[in-house]
């Protein structure tokens, strides 16, 4: 059977495309038709019952980037203290921390911070797969957005510690009471493409068929 799409090609975007934080190129600007393509190729990612109730707030302007990029940085005692339980023979996990407490310095330098968003709000005490719907309508944009950037030679890093400060990001961007942001994205160009394949579990070690531990 003939694949419909070029898998080597395909392969190498799905199992490349990184988390990038300090291979961002902080100098180089990201032209807004650029940011607008990705997210017209992120609009056919599926929604909840054809929602649709997705949108994106992209902040450009350099000083509320550096505003936005402040409130990020009261975040350090949260990855600071994530980083306290992960063992010290965890050499790779160590090395993301290292990169995430480099991005609370810098994220006001991104040349885009972008930022899903749903109309909306998870009602108080909603239902598990409620709120799973409602995350489920933006998450897989969200992917389609960064892996669309990363086609076109530029990274991002997908991080949530905005959102407990959302309502002072609200204030500073006008964002609505009813819209939920649900993330906040660092945008640039990668210093370099040759992104490489992670170390991960092999499928077989966490994949269960028919019942677990099958």
């Amino acid at each position: 059977m003939t694949a419909p799409f070029d898998l080597t090609e395909t392969d190498r975007l799905l199992s490349t495309t990184r988390a990038v934080r300090r291979r961002l190129d902080l100098e180089r600007p990201v032209e807004r038709e650029v940011i607008l393509d990705c997210i017209r190729l992120s609009q056919q990612a599926p929604t909840a019952s054809n929602t649709q109730k997705w949108c994106w707030m992209v902040v450009m302007d350099p000083a509320k980037r550096e505003a936005l990029g402040a409130i990020y940085a009261r975040g350090k005692g949260f990855i600071e203290q994530a980083r306290s339980q992960i063992d010290t023979s965890d050499k790779q996990t160590h090395r993301v921390y290292d990169s995430a407490e480099w991005l609370l310095d810098h994220m006001g330098e991104a040349p885009a911070l972008v930022i899903p968003c749903i109309k909306g709000r998870i009602p108080e005490g909603a239902p598990h797969g409620m709120a799973a719907a409602i995350y489920g309508s933006i998450y897989p944009a969200m992917w389609s957005f960064q892996l669309a950037l990363r086609s076109r030679g530029l990274g991002s890093a997908l991080t949530t510690i905005s959102l407990f400060f959302e309502k002072d990001v609200a204030e500073l961007l006008e964002i609505p009471d009813d819209v939920m942001q649900v993330a906040l994205l660092p945008v640039g160009y990668t210093k370099g493409t040759d992104f490489k394949i992670a170390v991960r579990p092999a499928a077989e070690e966490i994949t269960h068929f028919d019942r677990w531990g099958a």
